[in-house]
């Protein structure tokens, strides 16, 4: 039999098989700890799930839009203007199953064959691939340090050619935990007018935020950021929502229309009466969401204490989301039960073989020498994988 050639290119999400691996380990009786998966640890808010259960109580089981139940749309309209100072109606709003089928919508919307699309290294994982299905071409844009690997004016004018038409922007970023000041979105947002250039603006960590800095959506910038921007969202990560599987999506309305055609023939409209939880979501009370962040501030906090305490062990210091990029390129060429400890896959072998610590190779980030772990785990969980990192550290040679 002949398969598709696009889609046996595609690999699998590095993170899901570092998590799936560790799974199975533990169905096995071992100790693992798992620092792999993007997934809160907290279970889903009382309210939230009390609203799904009556959504179920009084049968509402049934189809509805594809595009999404109108209490919902109104509930995301809402929630844009509270939040964002953002205006839309009901024609430039979908909801889909998880924030990563918005994605895949548009794309598929948006590119014909050979069209490129901007992305800035490191990434998460799922974007070039997102792209490559969407028959377009990722350009992946180099980006450095001291700019806290983020966009700049300079590393997109390097990277667009004239077939350039979408960049995708993440912030607050998976993995790093940057975030985009407002000055740095002006900037972006006017290289995106001059070139003609569409956006699409991954928002799904805005409300993750641990310091002084704000969250910006482009869109709200200027009118024309507005009208060339989609914006996606998904209640996984700040409610806890991971297996409920939905995201949101908001800009123009002829994408919005050609996105619906598109998930009518595919999935059809996300689960019925997960929409009207949703609507729960974010209507209801939201107070648990500083909570949220005070712990996750916690967890961050502590995690970079220890790796301050580890020579040669440094880090991105994350401002947002709920990673930490561990730099182990001092460790790469060092040697473990004589085996040379080529890259971050070597490494994040090893220390789950041996050690029982699922983390995630930077290498499927796009950014080698480094490793991403979560701190959506409980805080005894995190201390006893630091210190079995540092017994691993400790046995390299």
């Amino acid at each position: 039999m002949i398969f598709s050639n696009k889609a046996q290119k595609l690999a699998p999400s590095i993170t899901l098989a570092i998590t799936a691996k560790a799974k199975e380990m533990k169905a096995q009786g071992k100790d693992i700890i798992g620092f792999g998966a993007g997934e809160p640890d907290f279970n889903t808010p009382k309210n939230i799930i009390e609203a799904c259960k009556v959504a179920l109580d009084e049968g509402k089981t049934k189809y509805v839009p594809a595009s999404g139940i109108n209490e919902l749309k109104d509930a995301i309209i809402n929630k844009f203007h509270r939040d964002n100072g953002l205006i839309y109606k009901r024609d430039q709003i979908i909801v889909s199953t998880g924030g990563k089928q918005c994605l895949a919508n548009a794309l598929y919307a948006l590119l014909n064959p050979g069209d490129e699309v901007l992305i800035a290294k490191p990434y998460w994982v799922s974007y070039p691939d997102l792209v490559h299905l969407a028959d377009g071409i990722p350009v992946i844009v180099d980006t450095h340090e001291k700019d806290d690997y983020k966009f700049t004016l300079e590393n997109l004018a390097a990277a667009i050619t004239p077939k350039t038409k979408v960049i995708i922007l993440n912030s607050p970023n998976n993995p790093t935990g940057t975030i985009y000041s407002k000055e740095e979105l002006q900037d972006i947002a006017e290289f995106c007018r001059e070139k003609d250039l569409f956006i699409i603006s991954d928002e799904i960590y805005e409300p993750l935020i641990y310091g002084g800095d704000q969250h910006y959506s482009i869109a709200s910038l200027s009118e024309d950021a507005y009208q060339r921007t989609l914006v996606v969202n998904a209640l996984s990560k700040a409610y806890a929502m991971t297996g409920w599987r939905l995201g949101y999506a908001a800009g123009p309305k002829e994408l919005i229309k050609i996105m619906s055609n598109i998930q009518s023939h595919t999935t059809s409209n996300s689960t019925s009466f997960v929409q009207y939880a949703a609507v729960e979501a974010l209507n209801g009370d939201q107070s648990f969401i500083p909570e949220l962040n005070k712990e996750f501030k916690s967890r961050r906090d502590y995690m970079i204490g220890r790796a301050d305490q580890v020579e040669g062990l440094g880090y991105i210091y994350p401002k947002g989301a709920f990673y930490l990029m561990l730099d182990i390129r001092p460790f790469i060429g060092k040697t473990y039960k004589g085996k040379t400890i080529e890259n971050s896959l070597d490494f994040a072998d090893q220390l789950l073989s041996d050690y029982l610590v699922a983390l995630v190779p930077g290498s499927g980030f796009g950014l080698e020498g480094f490793v991403r772990l979560s701190y959506a785990i409980h805080i005894d969980s995190i201390k006893k994988g630091f210190d079995r990192i540092e017994a691993f550290l400790t046995a390299l040679s």
